[in-house]
This record gives structure tokens, sequence and C-alpha cells, in this order.
């Protein structure tokens, strides 16, 4: 079985009402958890309403009973890890026990300009990345207090109280994919880690090549949880499954002139998204799951398609 989770792109338009309705009906229908992408806006214009990530999961911390809930994930470029430890902890706690703490090193070069936000090169990127989660482990799993000297963060006899009810605290997610870099980080300090966009024979290969690391970090593969974030393109029948491939026509100018079938077959031979009617929705999903995937985190464009969650839930969700 594989858990199916929304997640929304909370820089696309995301307002308090429709966030509200997002939270009520996912929560409703089944749905195993409910994550948001922590942006000011988009790599390219027009800028839409963009709904504070940390603020919008304290409102689903008290509005849920059963999701787990994130942010998929939570730069550590634009949030100082002390900060954002102090707050993943009053989530967790809040909602008894459900905040998964999704954190990466930040890529969007237009919003760090735009707001003067320094993100760096990647080599300084990673190596804030590797400080921080190492900040960030330290205040939620030490009982006592703790000193750290790093090149972007310093810690004198640190302590963050009350602790968290959850031993441990909530658990980490670390999002990507790179060899060199992200998946190093991962085995050292993950109990989630969350690729995006890859094939099922693509997610296979690198989560073996986790597990090796792993196994060299004196940690058995099973004490990471596997998940991937891709795009839903879903329709209860093929009619409105054409309508939900016009995205595309919007998104790349090289689907403009394609029929909706042509977009379709395009789409389907990328194979990293979840695209289609129930049946080859169920499909994909269990080619997924055969790769090793835990949980699937599924991009939900249409804000205001409470209907289209819903046709989902009820077609495919029963069967995965």
């Amino acid at each position: 079985m594989v858990a199916i989770s929304i997640q929304i792109e909370g820089q696309t338009g995301l307002t308090w009402s429709r966030w509200q309705r997002l939270v009520e009906a996912i929560e409703g229908l089944g749905y195993a958890g409910l994550f948001r992408s922590d942006h000011f806006t988009d790599p390219v214009p027009p800028d839409r309403e963009a709904l504070e990530t940390i603020v919008s999961l304290a409102y689903a911390a008290d509005h849920t009973r059963r999701l787990h809930f994130g942010p998929l994930v939570s730069p550590i470029s634009f949030h100082h890890p002390v900060m954002l430890t102090r707050q993943a902890i009053a989530l967790d706690d809040l909602s008894g026990g459900r905040f998964i703490f999704g954190v990466g090193a930040g890529w969007q070069e237009r919003e760090h300009a735009m707001f003067g936000l320094n993100l760096g090169d990647m080599r300084t990127r990673m190596a804030r990345f590797a400080e921080a989660l190492e900040v960030i482990n330290l205040l939620l799993r030490s009982e006592q207090p703790v000193t750290f000297n790093g090149s972007f963060y310093q810690l004198r006899e640190a302590q963050l109280l009350p602790r968290p009810q959850r031993p441990g605290g909530p658990p980490i997610m670390i999002g990507g994919g790179g060899r060199k870099r992200t998946l190093p980080l991962a085995a050292r300090y993950a109990d989630i880690w969350n690729a995006g966009f890859l094939s099922p024979e693509q997610f296979r290969e690198l989560s073996a090549f986790l597990d090796q690391l792993l196994q060299e970090a004196g940690r058995p593969p099973s004490s990471v949880q596997r998940t991937m974030m891709t795009s839903l393109f879903f329709g209860r029948t093929r009619e409105d499954l054409y309508q939900r491939l016009d995205w595309w026509r919007h998104y790349d100018p090289s689907y403009a002139s394609l029929s909706s079938q042509e977009i379709l077959e395009r789409v389907q031979a990328q194979n990293r998204t979840i695209v289609g009617t129930p049946d080859m929705a169920i499909a994909q999903i269990r080619r997924y799951g055969e790769a090793g995937i835990q949980e699937l985190m599924l991009q939900w464009f249409y804000l205001d398609d409470i209907e289209g969650l819903r046709d989902f839930a009820e077609t495919v969700l029963p069967f995965v």
C-alpha cells in the first residue's frame, strides 16, 4: 500500500479562504497527509497570493485530528534553524505528534533576490544546510544544553524548552536526490527521504544508493521512510482529464499546438507524474509502490476544485 497525501503550491494564489477549504476537505476525504511548499513567489512572473507557510500549518495543526502535515520543504536559506526548530516542536505538540519537519537548502534565485536574502552558490548552500541539520538535530534530540561552533551558526549551552512531547521531536524530512551532497545528509540526519519527479526505475536506483549510505553510517535502511513528490493530472473521465492537461499549454509553450490526446501521451512518456483516469492512476501508483515508495505527495494545482479531490479520493484511494 502507498499512502497518498496532497501537496499545495502555496505561492500560486493560496489565500486563507482557500486554505481553510482545502484543510477541511483533505482531512475529511481520507488522504494521509497535507503538505505545502514554502516560497514567497514563483521563479517567473506573474506573482500571486502566497500564504505564509508556518502560520498556515499552525491552522492545519489546530483544525485537523488525523492528517500528518508539514512543509515540503522549508528552505534554510531564509529560515534560521533555531527558530524553525522551535516552531516545529510547537506545531508537533499542538497537533499531538503529526508534524513532519521538512527542510531543504533553498534553490529559487528570484525570491531571494527580490527580498535581499542570501542564497549563495551551491557550495555555500550545501555547507549551510549541513550545519543547519546539525543544529536542528542537536536541539531536537539532546536532553541537555548543547554547544555548536560552525561557520554559519553557533550555539552556547542552548536548549529549547519545553522539550518535545514526542521523544526526539518531529521526524526530519530531507528533500532532494543529489548523490554527492543531499543523500549523504539524508543518510546521516533524515527520518524521511523525499525525492521529486522520478520514474519508478529512477527512484528504485536512488533508494538503493541511499541504502548503501545508511549502512555505511551504521543505520538500517528501514530507519528512513521513502517518499516522493510529483504532480497529479487526474480526471474521473477522459473529458475531465483533458481539461486538467490544459495546464501544460500555459506551462510550456511547446505543448500549445498539441491536441489533448497528444499532451496526454507526451506526459505519460515522461513517466514521472501521475496522469490519467482512475484505472491509469491506480496502475501508476502501484508501480511506485513496487519501487519502494511508501508515500506519494501529489501536487494539486486546482486550489478551488474540491470536487476533483473528492473524485480522486473516491475512485483511487481505496485501491492503492
